[in-house]
């Protein structure tokens, strides 16, 4: 049951092209026998806090996606829409599908290791300022560097994290920043932030990898066989 006393929908995009997947789908890739995109939609479906999902598809995956839904019969599901050429355009799209929430929850359709604790998480961090992203200590040491490959600085590792989703946003707030948005941004965070309100971030998971290459793809089975789950 949903315990939250505003209505939390989900927006799931899931628009990419997979152009560097090597001629595979990233959306239908099969991850424990499944459809990537279907173990998305589980999590939210599973999901007590959330009331609605709005997947954001490429035109070309538009009619599978919806035989899929039809197949799987998710009650949370109720919109399956044609996205835009950058992802902040397919959000866009799904932010125009809802109604009556106070919470949205924007997540990457190529990231299939969410969990329901992650995304429940988020909702509780993102009560303190109004928006929070799920993000991991960055584990490497970074080196900033010019057109001509020289390192212009290495900045301290102790405050660098790598960002993910679920990212969680009050409504309102997330609606006026796509209201004003004026530039192509990577998250949804960014466009937030700009507008100068506080971004929380929370602890996300190293298990949650965003599946890009046929090398993420296989990742992506080795920790779902770990976590010993159907």
């Amino acid at each position: 049951m949903n315990n939250y006393p505003q209505k939390t929908s989900a927006i799931i995009a899931a628009a990419g092209s997979s152009q560097r997947m090597g001629g595979i789908d990233k959306m239908f890739a099969l991850l424990g026998g499944r459809p990537v995109l279907a173990r998305v939609i589980d999590a939210f479906q599973q999901c007590d806090a959330i009331s609605q999902v709005v997947v954001v598809v490429s035109q070309q995956n538009l009619e599978a996606a919806k035989e899929l839904a039809a197949e799987q019969s998710w009650s949370k599901v109720t919109d399956i829409i044609v996205g835009g050429e950058r992802r902040q355009d397919s959000v866009a799209a799904g932010l125009g599908k809802l109604q009556g929430c106070g919470w949205v929850v924007i997540h990457d359709g190529a990231r299939p290791l969410v969990t329901a604790d992650l995304i429940v998480r988020g909702l509780e961090e993102a009560k303190e300022t109004g928006a929070a992203a799920a993000a991991v200590r960055v584990t490497d040491t970074i080196k900033l560097a010019g057109p001509d490959m020289l390192v212009q600085g290495t900045p301290p590792r102790q405050s660098l994290w790598a960002v993910q989703t679920p990212q969680v946003f009050r409504f309102d707030i997330i609606s006026e920043a796509y209201r004003q948005v004026k530039y192509e941004v990577t998250d949804d965070a960014t466009l937030v932030e700009r507008m100068g309100h506080k971004v929380k971030l929370y602890l996300g998971s190293y298990d949650n990898i965003k599946i890009t290459t046929p090398e993420d793809l296989a990742l992506a089975e080795i920790l779902w066989q770990k976590r010993g789950l159907s």
